[in-house]
Order: C-alpha cells, then structure tokens, then sequence
C-alpha cells in the first residue's frame, strides 16, 4: 500500500473519532450537564417559603431538599443526613399544620444511581479517549500487517465445486487443443502409471492464441475435468514498484500451489513478464525480469514427483524470452485458432442453450455471417440480441435481433437520431453501391449480402461481404479484386459528382495498406518478384508494432511505393470500368438505398438482375 493512501486512511479515521466523541459529549451533555440548573438557597429560606404557603411540593432524597415553588421554580437546599426532615423544619419555625400543606415525598437513594452520578461524568471521558487511542492502534497494527504480507501472491483459489466446475463439453470447437490437454488430465488423475514408466509429463503449457478464443475457459476446463483445485494469477500482479517483490509473490505462488498438488496454476498474459530479457529499457536487473528469473528458477527445481502443472496464456508469443520456452519449462505449445464454420455454429449453440430463441431461427446462418468471430464476440452476439429483444418488451429473441447485433458488434450501434441533408444521403447511397456493384461483378471479390446507408458507429453507411467459403490462403487475385471493391466507393463519387468526398478517406487507407503488404511482405509485385522488404519492429517498453525495420535501400524505398501507386491506380482503374459500364445498376442500387436504405443479399440480387448485370463468375472478370 502507498504511503499517501496511509496517511489519508489515518487522517480520515481521527475526523470520524473526533466527530464521534464530540457528538457523544453532547448527548451526555443534554442529559447530565445541559439542563437547567436550580437555585441553591439555605434551609431557612425553604422554611420561610413554606411558612408564607409560597411552596407546594418537597422532595427529599438522603440530604438534598428539593422545593417546587407555585410558580413551578425549583429550589434546592441541603441538610444533615442523619436529621429528619419534619424535626428539621420544624427546629426552624415551620408548624405542623404548614408542612400538612404542601406534599412531602421522601426518597431512598439507590446506591447505584449515587456511584453512577459520580462516575459518569469522570469516567466517560476518559474512556472515549482510550476507545480512540484503541483504534488508531488497530489502524496502525493492520497497516503493518499489510507491510508484513506485501510480498505474498494474489494468487486465487478456484475449488473444483460442482456448482461452478467447468469441463470439456462446456468448451465448444477446439477439438485438437482438447485433445492435446487430455493427457494432462489422465496424468493429474493417474499420476503413477506415468512416473512408473518413467515417462515425463511437461510441467509448462502455454495456450496461444488471439483474444477471446478460450485460453482461460480451457485452462478451467482442465482443471474440472481432473477435478483438482485451479490456482489462477494475472501476469502483471507479480509485478510491483519495490525491487524484490514480484519474485517474493512467484516463490509464495508456487509455494501454495505444491502444497495444494496435485492442482494447476493458470497464469493469464504471461507476456506481461515474460518478455525477451536484455532488450528493455530496464536493462537486465529490473523488477521484471527478476520476477522472470524467479518463475524460471521454480519451474526448473519441480521435483520429478511434483504434481503441479503450469498453464500459461498469450497471445504474442513471438516476444516470450526463449529460456521460458526450452524444454522442461514451457516446453508444450497448444494453439487456438479463431473458430471455423463448424466451431462457430457449436458455440452459437453452447451460448443459446439459456436463451428464448425463435424456433426458426437458424444458428449455422448465423455461423456463415460471422466468420473471424472469436468465441467471446459470438457469446457477446448471443448476449446482445437477448438484450434488444428485452428492451423491446419481447420474451423471444428473432433471427432479426441477431443480425442486427452483428453488425452493432463488427460497426457499433445505429444512430438513428442522426440527422443528414437529401445530398449527403445520395452522396453515401452512390458510394456504398458502387462497393457492392464491383463487388458482384468481379469473380474474385466475396458476394454481398447487405447494403446500407443507416449510420452505424463512424460509419456513414458500409456494404457486408462475406466469403463463399473459408480459406487460409488468400491469392494476388483476391487481394486486387479486394483494392478493386474498396476503390469502387471512390470511383462511384468522381463517376457520379465529379468529385470525391472524405467518405472514402478509411477505404485508401485500408487499402494503401493492403497494397504495401502486397508488394512488401507477400512477394507478389511483377517488379520485385518473389522478396520481403523490412522486418517488423516494435518498441518493447510500449508492446505494440510501432515501425518496421528498413533493410532496404532508398532507392528500393522509391521503388516500392511506385509498386504501390501503381497497384492503387490499377485498382481505381478496374473500379471505375465496372461503374461505368453498369452505370444503370449503379443508379437503381443508389436510388433502392435511397428509399428503403438497406438492402439484404436477395433484394439486391433482384436488382442487378433487373438492370442486366450478370452475377460473377458468369462473365470474364474485367481486372487487367
């Protein structure tokens, strides 16, 4: 903990114990010491009243006379204890016949009330000092502890209870990472029969793969089903400000986890200390890389015995320092594709299994529409729609609720209250048609399935294609009849205003960019030939791809990014021929999206073959 946030606990402790104490003192106060006070006067004065019928009541309580005059006025006097009262008053000229007219009432004084009326207001005080004296103690006391305990591990403790266990069948997809980890469950159940072969099971596993493809929803799933306890840490907690206590937190970590074995420790984006040593700003004796040394120093005196294993998760392995990944350490690679057709349809279904779908609704659509999802966007997908159909008072989730979140997940939500003029709108109408016009045209290009000119996020309006199947590989074909589509919005507006508008200012980034990766990292120019150009660089202090290496010539430099204007202006060439040779097809998809401002894959179909354009792959593709 940091010492200002000491200071401000300690300071904001006294402001109560003293707001405390100080409203205490005035509640004892309004009791004991606020209320009005009576007069004190001598016996004969009491006589004198009550020989002048001024007094109607006498209290007498051990040696403290209390007098209630007619006009409700207290007086008080004190006499000898040991005295009656009538002897007394008497003594002092008061007749019988006076005192049978007033009304006397004599009480016997409690011990405990005469004590508590002396101690009370002597002892509170003090006390309430003691009470606050205590509990700045005990705030001092749990500082220290807190010192005492810096450099234990945040580690948490995941019991494998029925209530929350996790499994294989709950993970969808991922058959080849699954099976891959079963031998680890069966040698967390059955331990000996592989130490009595003398076989060596790896300690490390690392899961590679992008974010949100179920790195940590596997690891559980390891751990429930060899029903052991699951230990998991973020990578980043190891690491602190002070010298030394991120390698205190591993040795307590493992610690825990060996006492616990057999059992798992999962830690989650080990990248965060487990980058390639030597290479920071750090230099070679910073926390992290101690805190490094200590994980490899652990992993390393594992006895052969030792039934804990070590799960791991990134996703840029490529940074990782290699003495994490040699054998005996993080020895095994298990990697986690972004799910396929097949994969996404299981997930659909594993996530929908809570939810009130319409019967009718087909998940494996669904699955097509979405392909590069990750298993946590399809469970947000899922997620979403369920909400939009409870917003709009529904008990049942439709196939529209869907597709609208999927275009809320890939583009944000509609802005409907936006507001354009009938210019802008013909503007964003011709270019998003003419995106989809080169799209349907060329054979290479993916097929549309939905045009429309309603605002989602950044985005004016946006056209989706989506591949007829999925591949791995990607051709020079695809990648020009891909400038080609994203050029098409910028030669439908210099087609149709004779002029371009900052619509198209996100398509020439994308693919200027795609064009340099042609040229530079796929080998696919005809000027160069099969080379790469420059090696990819990043800062490490920062962990992102922040430049590339240039192993190149400046008179290569130049060459290249004539390659690359030359691909953008054959691109906008091939773009322009298709609008202007289906210039009727333009305009009717322009003015559909006017109208109606979305169109699906089966009405727009409708009107290329309306206007006479042939759907691709039914005519030679117009790319040179």
């Amino acid at each position: 903990m940091e010492p200002s946030k000491n200071w401000k606990d300690l300071l904001k402790n006294i402001f109560w114990a003293f707001l405390t104490l100080a409203l205490l003192v005035l509640i004892v106060g309004e009791f004991i010491g606020f209320e009005k006070q009576p007069k004190k006067v001598n016996l004969s004065e009491i006589a004198q009243k009550i020989s002048s019928g001024e007094i109607t009541k006498l209290v007498v309580s051990g040696g403290e006379i209390k007098a209630t005059l007619k006009d409700e006025s207290v007086l008080v006097a004190q006499k000898e204890p040991e005295t009656g009262i009538s002897q007394t008053l008497t003594n002092l000229g008061v007749s019988k016949e006076q005192l049978q007219t007033i009304n006397l009432e004599v009480k016997n004084e409690s011990g405990f009330m005469f004590w508590m009326s002396i101690l009370i207001p002597t002892l509170l005080p003090a006390l309430l000092i003691l009470a606050i004296f205590w509990f700045m103690f005990k705030q001092a006391q749990k500082s220290t502890n807190q010192a005492m305990f810096f450099g234990k591990s945040n580690v948490r403790l995941s019991a494998p209870s029925a209530k929350d266990k996790v499994t294989f069948k709950d993970v969808a997809g991922l058959d080849e990472p699954k099976e891959e980890l079963k031998e680890v469950v069966d040698f967390l159940k059955f331990p000996k029969k592989y130490l009595d072969i003398g076989a060596r099971i790896p300690r490390g596993i690392l899961l590679v793969g992008p974010p949100g493809t179920g790195k940590t929803l596997l690891a559980r799933a390891v751990a429930g089903e060899a029903n052991v306890p699951f230990f998991h840490i973020s990578g980043s907690e190891f690491v602190e400000l002070f010298v030394g206590v991120g390698a205190s937190r591993v040795r307590d970590a493992f610690l825990t986890a060996k006492k616990a074995a057999p059992a798992i420790i999962f830690i989650d984006e080990i990248d965060a200390i487990g980058r390639e040593r030597g290479a920071g700003l750090g230099g070679g004796n910073d926390e992290r890389e101690q805190t490094l040394n200590q994980i490899l120093v652990e992993m390393d005196g594992f006895e052969r015995e030792t039934q804990v294993i070590i799960i791991a998760a990134t996703n840029r392995p490529d940074i990782l320092d290699s003495a994490l990944l040699r054998p005996g350490r993080f020895d095994r690679r298990v990697l986690l594709d972004l799910p396929d057709v097949r994969e996404r349809d299981a997930i659909l279904h594993l996530h929908a299994n809570n939810k009130h779908l319409e019967k009718t609704i087909s998940l494996r659509k669904i699955a097509e529409r979405t392909p590069g999802f990750s298993g946590a966007d399809l469970a947000n997908l899922i997620n979403e729609a369920a909400l939009y159909a409870a917003r709009t008072n529904r008990k049942i989730v439709s196939e529209i609720d869907i597709l609208n979140s999927i275009d809320k997940v890939l583009l944000g939500p509609e802005r409907k209250s936006r507001v354009i003029s009938p210019k802008e709108k013909q503007i964003t109408a011709y270019h998003e048609a003419g995106h989809a016009l080169v799209s349907s045209v060329i054979p290479e290009a993916d097929p549309v399935h939905k045009v429309t000119i309603v605002a989602r996020g950044r985005a004016g309006g946006y056209t989706l294609k989506l591949p007829s199947e999925e591949t791995n590989l990607k051709t020079k074909k695809q990648f020009l009849a891909d400038l080609a589509v994203a050029i098409g919005g910028y030669a439908s507006e210099k087609l149709i205003f004779g002029d371009v508008s900052t619509g198209s200012s996100n398509d020439l980034k994308e693919a200027t960019g795609l064009a340099r990766l042609v040229v530079t990292r796929y080998g696919m120019s005809d000027a160069f030939g099969p080379i790469t150009f420059g090696k990819p660089q990043e800062l490490l202090f920062l962990g992102r791809e922040l430049t590339s290496e240039q192993n190149y010539s400046e008179k290569t430099a130049g060459k290249i990014d004539d390659e690359v204007h030359k691909l953008m202006q054959q691109a906008f060439k091939n773009a322009e021929l298709i609008v202007r040779k289906y210039r009727k097809a333009l305009d009717m998809i322009a003015d559909t999206l006017i109208q109606e401002e979305t169109l699906e894959r089966d009405a727009f179909e409708r009107l290329l073959e309306l206007s006479g354009v042939k759907i691709k792959k039914q005519e030679p593709s117009p790319i040179q």
